[in-house]
């Protein structure tokens, strides 16, 4: 089983993903884990990052090139991902497909109804899913946060992280909030594959009581009563 967690910069998937590892592996269920962009890994991630940070002229200008950068980091593990779903792990993803759909959707201002079916989103299934293989999650899920809360936290992280100084997309506060709403359309829309959405807003303990439940539904899902 793949699951994808989605969500604009810093809603919080990691912790999420942390969270939802942790669970799975005390339950002795088998997890791959995996986050993109990939930055330590790949070159096409290593050159949106450059492109992110000013480096790379107007690359980041372009919301096709950007996106196909981010896609070609997926398609170097996508046969990966397939083996690990077909070994039996519960495969699970910081950003995923979705992410590139939301984001290209906000860049170019689709408005919120019309992102599932928007020619970019598109764009983005035929080039990620058909052209380049890259497995379909089985299981999407939006972790949802006010995006003044989200920016909050990016603006923290890179206050205390000097490693992690915001990019391009983190520093615009309008296209974060664009993205939130494009996320929650696809979400709406059950986007390619069921999803999930998790209130991340709120005290630890809700976040990790509603990780549980997750881990339940994973397992009803995947036949496992273990």
């Amino acid at each position: 089983m793949i699951i994808a967690f989605e969500g604009i910069d810093g809603a919080g998937k990691n912790t999420c993903v942390s969270a939802l590892e942790a669970e799975l592996l005390s339950r002795e269920i088998p997890v791959a884990r995996l986050a993109f962009p990939r930055y330590e890994q790949s070159v096409h991630a290593q050159l949106a990052s450059a492109a992110l940070h000013g480096e790379m002229g107007d690359l980041v200008d372009s919301v096709h090139g950007m996106a196909t950068l981010f896609a070609l980091d997926r398609a170097e593990v996508a046969a990966d991902l397939a083996d690990f779903d077909a070994d039996g792990y519960v495969v699970l993803l910081d950003r995923y497909v979705a992410s590139n759909a939301a984001y290209s959707a906000a860049r170019l201002g689709v408005t919120d109804r019309e992102v599932p079916t928007s020619e970019i989103v598109r764009w983005v299934e035929e080039l990620e899913f058909t052209s380049l293989g890259t497995p379909v999650p089985d299981v999407q899920i939006l972790v949802d946060v006010p995006d003044d809360v989200a920016s909050g936290r990016v603006a923290e992280r890179a206050e205390h992280d000097a490693s992690r100084a915001a990019d391009a997309y983190e520093r615009d506060g309008g296209l974060q909030a664009r993205t939130l709403e494009a996320y929650r359309s696809l979400a709406a829309a059950q986007w390619r594959s069921p999803w999930w959405t998790l209130d991340n807003s709120g005290e630890p303990a809700d976040v990790e009581a509603a990780v549980s439940d997750l881990v339940d539904a994973v397992i009803a899902d995947s036949g496992d009563d273990g």
